[in-house]
């Protein structure tokens, strides 16, 4: 697969690009039925739906909610 965002002046735009539930789990390191729990139970990464059978998620989504679970130990509680 290739690299999602890079460290070039095309960084900017790949944080706004969408993508699907196939590559969010890729990304995140997770099942997609995974993904799919988590948007009906809540708890997950924000996403897009465009039609009722078609979700997309932005990088940068994935990215912020990734910084948000981010701890430094066990006992400390995560933003969301």
């Amino acid at each position: 697969m290739k690299p999602l965002a890079s460290h070039n002046a095309a960084a900017p735009v790949l944080d706004k690009k969408l993508v699907s539930e196939m590559v969010a789990a890729e990304f995140l390191c997770l099942s997609f039925r995974t993904l799919q729990n988590w948007r009906v139970r809540g708890g997950g990464p924000r996403f897009i739906r465009i039609s009722s059978r078609c979700i997309r998620y932005r990088i940068s989504d994935l990215e912020e909610w990734i910084a948000g679970r981010t701890v430094s130990n066990t006992s400390e509680e995560t933003s969301n």
